[in-house]
């Protein structure tokens, strides 16, 4: 089984994140996801995880790519470490481009359930990347 839900979130990975593929998203999440990471007031649900990719990230990074370093799977999560790399080329929160490449470090927990993504909890570098953009 541990096999079987860490290939879901490479799977979410590399299609959603990497390539904003909207028909796999809507194949991977359960209607009633919760992502525990999202910003106090703000959305929490499948929508909340769409616009994070492709109205901040994807619009903001060029060649974005996703390297899953490690996942290690217990039960019904998968702990997975990664790195969004690509060219800041656009408004990244406020940030406008600078042509820097640029690298987020990420570390998040993924609940699957049935083959797709119930529950979410990450931290991730991105704030220490827009506070070196500015610099």
């Amino acid at each position: 089984m541990s096999d079987d839900i860490k290939s879901v979130v490479r799977r979410f990975n590399v299609e959603v994140i990497q390539n904003g593929n909207a028909l796999a998203f809507q194949a991977l999440m359960a209607p009633d996801f919760v992502n525990h990471a999202a910003p106090p007031g703000r959305p929490n649900g499948p929508e909340s995880m769409w616009a994070t990719f492709e109205t901040v990230l994807r619009p903001a990074i060029s060649e974005l790519t996703v390297t899953i370093h490690d996942q290690i799977a217990e039960g019904d999560k998968v702990t997975t470490r990664k790195t969004i790399c690509g060219r800041h080329t656009g408004d990244l929160l406020g940030v406008a481009a600078t042509g820097r490449d640029i690298s987020i470090d990420v570390i998040d927990i993924v609940r699957v359930e049935g083959g797709r993504y119930r529950e979410h909890w990450g931290l991730n570098t991105l704030q220490a990347v827009l506070a070196s953009l500015r610099a």
